[in-house]
């Protein structure tokens, strides 16, 4: 059984993925912490779509040690298909050195009905359509398998989540899942499977790694995670800014370059670029910065005491837990909050961190917020729009508070601004505007300003999102830390925003 599904979907991607993935796996990019939460919310849905048919079975089976019973788990769907079960859940089929098992398979009349269940929406993240063309290969491959088992395959479909379902009372099944019929869209690429599985299969039981060059598909349809381990491969520089690094440029119009033999950023001068990337690689060839006073004056001039530092951490849960939500809906549980009342007041800190007793945090936040933050006072992000998204849904939320919050939404002023419009840039940036970057680059090396010198529970936006659902189920000790960890971490966030702030007043100046 030497292809899966996932296995042949990574070869669909690139053959070198499978390759790597299966001999050479300790080559993966770091994987992040919002990765790996994102996996287990894929666990979760995985679960309750079993809810969707009533009397299914799950043949899923482990081994002593806990890997799972491939055999078991083929002859034990062989067994209920005869025996008439309507719905298998993991349904278990091998052919030929091909592997899969189907997440849920219905009995339809004479034939079988294949349900894969994914944890992806309806929309994406800016509300528009879902594209789900990009789960044809792995549909494709199970019904390829199934077909070539003997299985009369009737239906092919794809659940995934109903973005626009919102939550009211007990957790709605029915409404929480939308299924899509794939029956047509799948017929083409049903004919690849029977032109890819022999070369994957061949490609496996080589020793060689393949030598295959960058693609659009290092970044299609996934950023693959092998990337850098072919990037030095092929001869792009670690030590050094290249094409890949350039600002606001398209990853496909990055291979372009480099395949037309662009890689660093002094072969990339020439080029048509937007101002921006041109001040990139000017300031990083002369290792210089770019600072135009007159434009960072524009945006502090329209900055009026007091201030306040805003920072929201969220939660994003794929099965809403609150009523009034909907599927990954960012729902904030914990805000920092620097304030600086005039010129000559020394810094104020105030935060909110909810409860981690797993009840809905939003109406409490929001009530703080409105009491910690008056009516017509200037408020910074970093990046606002997101702020600014999370104050509106709480304002849909709380109509009693709307008034407040959506005061706060029109006071907001935007700290990224000075940077994305070109008004300051150090080398270090490496081509990105995300506080991340601007801060080491304006502060290199400054203690104070570390992240990695946090509590290791909680040193991104990823940690925050991931710890804090947890800590209810901590024992007392560990969550305690875990929720100090979160403020000092959150603290920070809004703490860089007023070092940045400074910095600007103080270049503008000079």
């Amino acid at each position: 059984m030497n292809l899966s599904k996932s296995r042949y979907t990574a070869y669909c991607q690139c053959p070198k993925n499978l390759w790597l993935g299966v001999y050479r796996p300790e080559e993966k990019d770091d994987v992040d912490p919002a990765a790996q939460a994102r996996f287990e919310k894929g666990t979760e849905v995985g679960e309750l779509a079993k809810r969707l048919f009533p009397n299914t079975v799950d043949v899923t089976t482990h081994t002593a040690d806990g890997s799972l019973d491939l055999a078991a788990m083929i002859e034990k769907t062989r067994q209920l298909m005869a025996d008439g079960i309507p719905v298998i859940a993991e349904a278990a089929f091998s052919h030929d050195g091909c592997y899969c098992a189907v997440d849920l398979l219905r009995r339809e009349g004479d034939g079988w009905a294949i349900y894969e269940v994914k944890s992806t929406g309806t929309k994406d993240d800016n509300g528009n359509q879902e594209k789900l063309d990009k789960y044809l290969p792995d549909i494709a491959y199970q019904t390829g398998v199934l077909q070539q088992c003997g299985v009369n395959v009737t239906g092919i479909n794809l659940v995934c989540l109903n973005s626009d379902y919102v939550r009211h009372g007990a957790l709605d099944i029915q409404q929480l899942f939308v299924i899509n019929d794939m029956r047509e869209v799948v017929q083409d690429e049903l004919a690849k499977v029977l032109l890819c599985v022999p070369t994957a299969l061949k490609l496996l039981s080589q020793e060689e790694e393949p030598d295959m060059d960058l693609s659009d598909n290092c970044n299609k349809p996934y950023r693959c995670a092998f990337l850098q381990h072919c990037m030095q491969q092929h001869g792009i520089p670690t030590e050094e800014p290249t094409v890949f690094d350039l600002y606001g440029m398209w990853f496909s119009k990055k291979v372009e370059n480099y395949r037309a033999g662009r890689i660093t950023l002094a072969d990339m001068r020439e080029q048509k670029l937007t101002p921006i990337q041109q001040m990139q690689i000017e300031c990083t060839l002369a290792n210089k910065e770019y600072i135009n006073r007159e434009g960072i004056r524009r945006f502090l001039d329209g900055l009026t005491y007091p201030l306040y530092f805003l920072d929201f951490e969220t939660m994003q849960d794929a099965v809403p837990q609150y009523d009034g939500t909907h599927p990954y809906q960012q729902v904030p549980f914990q805000y920092s909050l620097h304030i600086k009342k005039s010129a000559d007041a020394p810094f104020e800190h105030r935060e909110f961190l909810a409860p981690s007793d797993g009840s809905d945090p939003r109406r409490a936040l929001a009530e703080q917020l409105c009491d910690d933050i008056p009516c017509d006072v200037c408020s910074l992000a970093y990046n606002m729009a997101f702020e600014r998204m999370v104050i509106k849904s709480l304002a849909g939320s709380y109509p009693d508070l709307a008034g407040h919050l959506m005061n706060i939404h029109a006071n907001m002023k935007d700290l990224l601004v000075p940077f994305r419009e070109g008004n300051y840039y150090v080398p270090a940036m490496n081509g990105s505007f995300s506080i991340k970057k601007v801060l080491p680059a304006l502060f290199p090396g400054d203690p104070e300003l570390d992240y990695h010198s946090l509590d290791d529970r909680c040193q991104n936006g990823g940690d925050a999102m991931t710890i804090f659902p947890r800590i209810k189920d901590m024992p007392p000790n560990e969550a305690a830390a875990s929720r100090e960890a979160l403020l000092r971490y959150c603290e920070l966030d809004t703490w860089a925003m007023v070092k940045i702030w400074e910095k600007l007043i103080e270049v503008s100046m000079s």
